[in-house]
């Protein structure tokens, strides 16, 4: 397996695949995507801005996702940029014949697999976060892990939660779930998975100090050691991906990868 780092501006994110070329077109794919999301803002500045659910006309299909799963979400469209981004790299790696590849961008995580991937989580001194992490059963299509945290990193929260992990098939919609519902901690957690019933998401795990909450389907939590190198630099975001192939036994910490 690869990792690679890859950084394109402010798109800070970590590349996992088993082939060089399938990182290439990750690179080429996120590049593009982010450029679109530059021309649409060069036009429309607004859209960067509002913290609010906008729905511009555009022909972007990035611009598109982000702009859609605000609205769903009840944020401003720049709130799943980073998930939109990955997944637009996790699409372009499944188009170059890839069975397995995982982008980090952040904390936003888009992923195809082959194989169980262990997904490490980080919420700073959060003693409910520590040392453990999901296993993600294969995924023949593409999907969506995206973290929000009011104590972690800089993106703006309005919350108080050290982490709001998001699961859906929609990547662009667990981006924009993970920052409203983190949004929503901050008026504590009675009502907080209330608008979630028919929303696209598979599952929330949120962390808060030493208590957790989950709703819907999330994958099974173990004990784990969290390597936060690992952890893409620029925004220390909330999960990071460890593999575990088919072959290792379960309930073991692989080594990282």
């Amino acid at each position: 397996m690869i990792r690679e780092h890859f950084e394109y501006k402010t798109t800070i994110t970590t590349i996992l695949a088993d082939n060089e070329a399938h990182i290439g077109a990750a690179k080429e794919a996120m590049v593009a995507a982010r450029q679109e999301v530059e021309a649409h803002l060069a036009a429309d500045p607004f859209f960067g801005m509002t913290l609010e659910p906008y729905l511009p006309a555009t022909e972007s299909l990035t611009v598109s996702r982000m702009a859609n799963a605000g609205v769903a979400a009840g944020v401003g469209p720049m709130a799943a940029v980073a998930g939109s981004i990955a997944w637009a790299g996790v699409e372009a790696m499944q188009d170059a014949g890839a069975a397995f590849g995982v982008i980090d961008n952040g904390g936003d995580i888009a992923l195809i697999s082959d194989r169980d991937v262990r997904i490490g989580l980080y919420a700073g001194g959060a003693s409910a976060g520590a040392s453990r992490a999901f296993i993600l059963p294969e995924q023949s299509a593409v999907y969506g892990i995206c973290t929000s945290s009011a104590s972690v990193g800089p993106s703006i929260s309005f919350g108080t939660a050290d982490a709001v992990t998001v699961f859906a098939r929609d990547v662009s919609l667990a981006d924009a779930w993970a920052t409203s519902l983190c949004n929503r901690t901050g008026n504590g957690r009675e009502g907080l998975f209330s608008p979630l019933e028919h929303s696209g998401v598979d599952g929330v795990y949120v962390v808060m100090g030493d208590e957790t909450a989950r709703w819907g389907t999330i994958p099974p939590v173990v004990p784990a050691r969290v390597d936060e190198s690992l952890i893409s630099a620029g925004r220390v975001g909330a999960v990071t991906a460890h593999i575990r192939r088919k072959t290792q036994p379960p309930g073991r910490t692989p080594p990282s990868p």
